[in-house]
């Protein structure tokens, strides 16, 4: 299933995605499933 606001990327070909709508199903491209990206943590701000 693909969640609203969640990325994902092509592991051959590099492409990112955002999911702008939820459903069931996979992402892919070039014939692979895409890989879900984890977020990135923000810098501290001290």
């Amino acid at each position: 299933m693909n969640q609203l606001g969640k990325r994902f990327k092509c592991p051959v070909c590099s492409t990112e995605v955002l999911c702008t709508k939820a459903g069931e199903g996979a992402v892919t491209c070039c014939g692979q499933e895409m890989e879900l990206q984890v977020p990135r943590p923000l810098p501290s701000s001290d």
